[in-house]
């Protein structure tokens, strides 16, 4: 999952995106509403996580930027003042969640993955495909019970992948998933990323398909009676 995180306070930053960046998931971070909206119109996210109390733009001022510009991506809302009426303010102008600081790193964590999945019409915390489970809450992958040692980034490139199972995902796609604004990432990173966890998949009925010069797609083999 790739998130933003627009939150001026350099600790409550910091405790989030380390916490996400652990996790597994891909973090950018800005700390102004300006540059936050920026990138939230220009970048494709899963999530963003957006402070009512920034300097300058302030978080109304970037939420209702980004659905003027019909951008869905589900927003998060993080507000120091448990007030009802900041927090109808912010639903009616398209938030998906908000919590009130202070707030627990593992509450925040479930919120995302839940809005996460509302968006893209999930309803559970784990993904199959055959018998290749993805755990997302846990970010552990198994197959036939068996569990399958992955690094953060091949979970993450595994689960966009089986979030599309059967279909074609772009490359470009992947390296915008995978790599973000300020870091490194280009299509042979992918193409490595793919060849590691392909090796790793080679035990299983589940296999990933590469179409030359346009992306991957996971596919059950034939054989397999799933």
């Amino acid at each position: 999952m790739k998130i933003l995180v627009i939150e001026d306070n350099e600790d409550v930053a910091f405790a989030i995106c380390e916490r996400m960046r652990s996790r597994g998931y891909h973090i950018e971070h800005s700390n102004n509403g300006s540059e936050g909206t920026e990138l939230g119109l220009h970048s494709d996210y899963d999530c963003i996580v957006l402070d009512i109390n920034l300097p300058g733009v302030d978080g109304f001022e970037v939420l209702s930027s980004l659905r003027t510009a019909k951008v869905t991506t589900p927003v998060l809302v993080l507000t120091a003042r448990d007030q009802l009426g900041d927090k109808v303010d912010m639903l009616d102008l398209g938030a998906d969640d908000y919590m009130v600081k202070p707030f627990a790193l593992d509450e925040l964590e479930a919120r995302l993955r839940a809005i996460s999945r509302r968006q893209s019409g999930g309803v559970s915390a784990v993904l199959q495909v055959g018998a290749l489970f993805l755990d997302q809450a846990g970010r552990a992958v198994s197959f036939n019970d068996e569990p399958i040692d992955m690094g953060p980034r091949e979970v993450q490139l595994l689960e966009y992948l089986m979030q599309h199972s059967g279909t074609t995902v772009l490359k470009e796609t992947l390296v915008s998933k995978l790599f973000g604004y300020g870091d490194v990432g280009s299509p042979n990173a992918v193409e490595l990323l793919i060849s590691r966890v392909r090796k790793k998949l080679s035990n299983t009925q589940v296999q990933i398909h590469t179409q030359r010069g346009v992306g991957y797609q996971l596919r059950l083999t034939r054989n397999d009676p799933a």
